[in-house]
């Protein structure tokens, strides 16, 4: 996707912080852009901000914890616009907590969030992007959780190891029908995540359980605006779909980081070499083809 103008993007978590960045991003680069958007007040007024940039933009209610709403929001923005080129499968929520002290509720609320609505952001939107032969591109947003798991952020983590793990199978799968599959793994932007837990419905995933404090709110509030500029990474995301990149990263500070993990599970690997239990195995194994292949 080379040449994106006159082409069309559905972004979910459209309305605020990195969804209605890349909606910006790719608005300005010609692109219809559709913000998919759980609070249909607030995308409807992000959409007249970007049609006042000489964006051409529209909303649609969406709850990606639902396939027949997604669904729904893809006809709807085929209807609007024609065709989908591009889809940001962005909505996210965090998570997290000391262990054995997570509510069930906010495991499966950040599962069917982070992880089954990526899922059906890529099933839904597939088949209508090879329907019309123009090729497409997904944008799966991870997180640089994806790569590290700090402690206390395991529902989140979990979730988003499985968005870049699922990036990975994807785009092995789709290049032959034409369609490109990117994860976004960025550190600390400046967004409203912090407020997530405003949109957890009580009454699919029980009672919070969480009473808020206004002082650790205002903490978190503060931590995220000091995260990078949102409009930046939408830009950079911008570069990677154009250049099909697997990978797309805003923080660089982080290389040594993710290097530091990767070393450790080297570093597993040569003491297993070392194993008299696995030494006694035939010495002519062969990898397992699928996983050999990557």
């Amino acid at each position: 996707m080379k040449d994106l103008r006159g082409k069309t993007a559905f972004i979910t978590g459209g309305a605020s912080g990195l969804g209605l960045a890349m909606a910006e991003a790719f608005g300005h680069e010609g692109m219809n852009v559709m913000l998919a958007d759980i609070e249909a007040d607030v995308a409807r007024e992000k959409v007249e901000a970007l049609r006042a940039k000489q964006i051409r933009a529209d909303w649609v209610k969406v709850d990606v914890t639902s396939r027949d709403s997604v669904r729904a929001g893809a006809l709807a923005t085929v209807a609007a616009f024609g065709k989908v080129h591009l889809v940001a499968n962005n909505a996210g929520v965090g998570a997290g907590g000391v262990f054995g002290e997570v509510p069930e509720g906010d495991w499966d609320w950040v599962i069917d969030v982070n992880l089954k609505g990526v899922v059906y952001g890529m099933e839904v939107f597939a088949p209508l992007m090879q329907s019309h032969g123009e090729g497409g591109h997904f944008v799966n947003t991870a997180s640089m959780a994806g790569h590290i798991s700090p402690a206390g952020m395991e529902p989140y983590c979990a979730t988003k190891f499985a968005v870049v793990a699922m990036s990975e199978g994807w785009r092995e799968q789709l290049a032959p029908r034409g369609i490109g599959v990117s994860v976004l793994c960025p550190g600390v932007v400046s967004t409203n995540i912090y407020a997530g837990r405003r949109n957890r419905p009580a009454d699919a995933y029980g009672p919070d359980g969480r009473p808020v404090d206004p002082a650790a709110l205002e903490q978190q509030r503060e931590w995220m605006a000091g995260g990078i500029d949102p409009l930046i990474v939408g830009q950079r995301v911008v570069e990677a779909v154009r250049d099909d990149d697997l990978y797309i990263f805003s923080h660089v500070e982080y290389e040594s980081v993710v290097r530091e993990r990767y070393e450790r599970v080297m570093a597993g690997f040569e003491k297993s070499k070392a194993s008299p239990a696995l030494n006694t195995l035939p010495g002519d194994r062969r990898l397992d083809v699928p996983l050999g292949r990557r």
